[in-house]
């Protein structure tokens, strides 16, 4: 703690990642660059390497209730992605075969030769860009509520079907706004600067069956990480990238190491249909009392699925 002229103790950022990391016992900060980006990640525990990514809108604090457990098995690695936290948020790069490509230098520069990943949302579009393409440094993959970008995206609905929209997301016809509120370049940095708490708190009530396990903490840890123009901007860029992921999936081959995918009562049934298109050895499972946030809602279902799975 620093202090000013007449010695009175300046109070830390309650939400800085050197405050935040005493949530993760055992665990450190670290940072690297790699592919011309500087990357914040925290580590913790020893073992066969987890790599872990986050998705929109949090940063490597959303894994804060499962990390711990898995630290006990593994060497947990969380990083913050391009354009998340206290990584760098250049103009472009966004495209999840770029991202992809951050996490494979992240790992090569460890000197890891296979790793476990798994990613959540956004998180799991890029930890599956990685499987695609470095599948010899991929050990088992596994993704929640998130997959990578594909043409069934472009039949999402720009209007909701009537009595679709209401208090809770509708798992039948889900209606995700912010898919397209997001592809708009420089109104949402002026709309949401400084406010997008505001956006937060309706999203998370939404996609949630009970959004009181997101507590207010929570909450002010994520609106200080995205309240920033070039943090809105660089979260954005994730999903104006789309069309080019879309078109990078048509050149992959399906993946051949064990999948396994954990999805919410919103996303289990879309999951189930769509992963064994991309995945030979796939396993999809539903945790149906959690909405999108299964990190918060159902931790100890989460951590059990992930430690069965990757013992087998």
């Amino acid at each position: 703690m620093t202090q000013t002229k007449d010695h009175t103790p300046e109070p830390q950022n309650p939400y800085s990642d050197d405050e935040l990391i005493n949530d993760f016992p055992g665990f450190t900060n670290q940072y690297a660059t790699v592919n011309g980006v500087k990357l914040h990640y925290v580590e913790g525990g020893s073992g066969m390497p987890l790599i872990c990514l986050p998705g929109w809108p949090q940063t490597w604090y959303s894994y804060h209730p499962v990390a711990t457990e898995l630290a006990k098995t593994f060497r947990v690695i969380i990083v913050d992605i391009r354009g998340m936290g206290s990584s760098d948020k250049p103009a472009s790069g966004y495209d999840k075969k770029t991202m992809a490509t951050d996490i494979w230098e992240l790992v090569r520069q460890l000197g890891l030769k296979k790793v476990h990943i798994m990613g959540h949302d956004i998180g799991g579009m890029v930890a599956m860009s990685f499987a695609f393409n470095y599948p010899e440094f991929t050990q088992k993959l596994i993704v929640l509520d998130g997959s990578h970008p594909s043409e069934g995206m472009m039949q999402m609905p720009l209007m909701p079907a009537a009595g679709t929209f209401t208090e809770k997301m509708d798992a039948r016809m889900p209606y995700a706004w912010w898919m397209g509120f997001n592809q708009v370049k420089e109104l949402p940095e002026k709309i949401l600067e400084g406010r997008f708490q505001y956006l937060l708190d309706w999203l998370f009530h939404y996609v949630m069956i009970d959004d009181r396990k997101m507590t207010a903490f929570e909450r002010a840890v994520y609106a200080s990480a995205y309240n920033e123009a070039d943090s809105i901007r660089a979260s954005n860029a994730w999903y104006q990238s789309f069309t080019q992921d879309i078109d990078d999936a048509k050149t992959y081959q399906p993946l051949a190491m064990p999948v396994l995918g954990i999805g919410s009562y919103i996303s289990y049934q879309y999951m189930k249909m769509g992963l064994p298109y991309v995945a030979n050895d796939v396993h999809v499972l539903g945790i149906l009392e959690s909405g999108h946030y299964l990190y918060e809602e159902k931790p100890e279902q989460v951590v059990d699925a992930v430690l069965s799975f990757l013992a087998s």
